[in-house]
């Protein structure tokens, strides 16, 4: 007994030094600058246009529809192409949908709900590349919230669509770049027939209702946007084990917590509508750079862009210390919920369970 008490204390000390490793650890990465450079064009170019003329809200509109070039593979041209085509129309289909639960407010729930099952299926057939389903959540839940009446949504699809056209042009011109110097890989293979259930729909079907109930959960709290909490989520529940969804919640969190304090400097300092559409342009090369890297250093970028970009597309009276608040409890949030998610996801005894109600 007497040795014991070091022994636990030894344990309690390595195991919190491997979670320290865990989440500053800094992973290799061969993505060349030219993407992140391609991606940030793409992204910017909108809001540079959106400051020319004088309509920051369109032009953050078509920076989100833009960012559909994060899903080009590292395959052959005409794959590439097909994939961020497909990729373009469904995100395009899911503002779509999202606008149309703004003109019925109990389908706004149950429709981004069944989009992040849906396209996760997807996703998950296709071996789509990272962030999965994550834009097109993001896409659905901004439509489903912004203000206006139908001839208002008629427009900001169509300028949602030309965000996502202008981004396959701009894939094109990359892909034709990079294809020179970077052989192609092959497509990954879809999962075996025998493994459709249980990878593709089972792990769909889990996302998805923990996307929904925190949506419930923002909505029963009354939170002013409650689209960040699912989209929250839907980031932290997306790790591939349940140490990477723990990780993935705290790098979140930290990296956020950090990323609204860069928020709230560009909110105060960087309010003339140039000055956003260069930062936009900034952090989307800088969350490209990151991402592939440390999770929570990129969060620091992604939080100031998603905020930027979001609140530009959906005008509100909210600004400052408000703003900054608001978003961190969203994160926090969505973040529990998403670890919370992720315990069932890779829980084997609740997915048998649900296995076999499936059956």
């Amino acid at each position: 007994m007497p040795q014991a008490k070091p022994s636990s204390r030894s344990s309690l000390g390595a195991a919190a030094r491997r979670e320290l490793h865990e989440l500053i650890a800094i992973n290799p990465s061969d993505r060349p600058w030219e993407l992140p450079f391609a991606v940030a064009m793409a992204a910017g170019l909108p809001m540079l246009l959106g400051a020319w003329f004088g309509d920051m809200v369109h032009g953050a509109l078509a920076s989100i529809g833009a960012m559909v070039i994060v899903y080009v593979p590292r395959t052959r041209l005409e794959h590439r192409m097909v994939t961020v085509m497909a990729a373009a129309f469904a995100m395009i289909a899911c503002y779509a949908f999202g606008q149309l639960s703004q003109f019925i407010p109990p389908a706004r729930a149950p429709i981004i709900t069944g989009v992040a099952v849906i396209v996760t299926m997807a996703c998950r057939y296709y071996r789509v590349v990272p962030p999965g389903p994550l834009f097109f959540v993001l896409a659905t839940a901004i439509g489903a919230y912004a203000p206006g009446d139908v001839a208002d949504a008629t427009t900001r699809l169509g300028v949602f669509a030309l965000g996502s056209i202008g981004a396959v042009i701009v894939v094109f011109f990359y892909n034709l770049h990079i294809l020179r110097s970077r052989d192609p890989l092959p497509a990954s293979p879809p999962p075996l027939p025998e493994d459709l259930l249980d990878v593709v729909v089972i792990d769909a079907l889990i996302i998805g209702l923990f996307v929904g109930l925190s949506l419930g959960a923002a909505q029963l709290l009354a939170l002013e946007k409650p689209y960040w909490v699912p989209v929250s989520c839907l980031a932290v529940i997306q790790g591939a084990s349940l140490r990477a969804v723990w990780n993935r919640q705290a790098q979140r969190i930290i990296g956020t917590l950090i990323g609204l304090g860069v928020t709230w400097g560009l909110v105060r300092y960087a309010a003339d509508p140039w000055a956003v559409a260069v930062a936009v342009t900034a952090l989307t090369f800088c969350v490209e750079t990151a991402i592939v890297r440390h999770y929570a250093f990129a969060a620091i970028f992604i939080t100031p862009l998603t905020i930027l970009l979001a609140e530009a597309s959906i005008p509100g009276e909210a600004g400052g210390s408000a703003l900054i608040a608001a978003r961190f409890a969203d994160t926090v949030l969505g973040s529990f919920i998403g670890l919370v998610g992720g315990v069932c996801l890779h829980n084997s005894a609740f997915r048998q369970r649900l296995k076999r109600w499936l059956r």
